[in-house]
């Protein structure tokens, strides 16, 4: 079907930016009523959740995805007072079959980002701090030189992996780094 290999699944690699080609966001609706029937809302926050909050879809992209899937025949609604309620038909569940890889790799990158997001919400929030120590063992510390550390430490987990070209820029960036902290420890004396 044209229209379902662009943008994130079809390119092989999750684009930076927080928006899906209109195709690969109507496959993982489609992948997302395969496991139960849902409403448009149910699809914003459930996409939302396994994001970490990095992928929020408006109301005016899910809605008109939606209506699509249905003209289609890919999926079906049913009304249920002011709400609608949608189920993937069979023409849809064959359609996710062919695309299940580019699915599969498309919701669990989705899901590593909401992993990396509530990481970095871990490590600014000051009620998850336990004891006198922090992680790697330097004494409970609110200044600057605290957050800067904690800054670096997200920076460093949201880059992994890096290729060796990346690795080494990182490596340089470190050296020089530690290098003019020791330097400015000298230069007091």
């Amino acid at each position: 079907m044209r229209g379902f290999r662009g943008g994130m699944m079809g390119g092989g690699g999750f684009r930076m930016g927080r928006k899906f080609a209109s195709g690969d966001l109507q496959l993982v609706i489609l992948a997302l009523l395969v496991e139960q029937p849902r409403h448009g809302y149910e699809l914003i926050k459930l996409l939302e959740e396994r994001s970490g909050g990095f992928y929020v879809p408006s109301p005016g992209v899910i809605y008109p995805a939606l209506t699509y899937l249905e003209e289609t025949g890919l999926a079906d609604v049913e009304s249920e007072g002011t709400k609608k309620l949608y189920r993937i038909t069979e023409s849809g569940r064959r359609l996710v079959e062919e695309n299940q890889t580019m699915i599969d790799m498309t919701l669990g990158k989705l899901e590593k980002i909401g992993a990396k997001m509530a990481h970095v919400r871990k490590i600014f929030d000051p009620e998850s701090r336990n004891g006198d120590r922090d992680e790697d063992g330097f004494p409970e510390d609110k200044s600057e030189v605290a957050t800067a550390r904690m800054l670096l430490k997200s920076a460093l987990r949201l880059r992994y992996p890096w290729s060796k070209d990346e690795a080494k820029r990182i490596a340089g960036i470190l050296e020089r780094a530690a290098g003019e902290i020791l330097a400015g420890g000298r230069s007091g004396e």
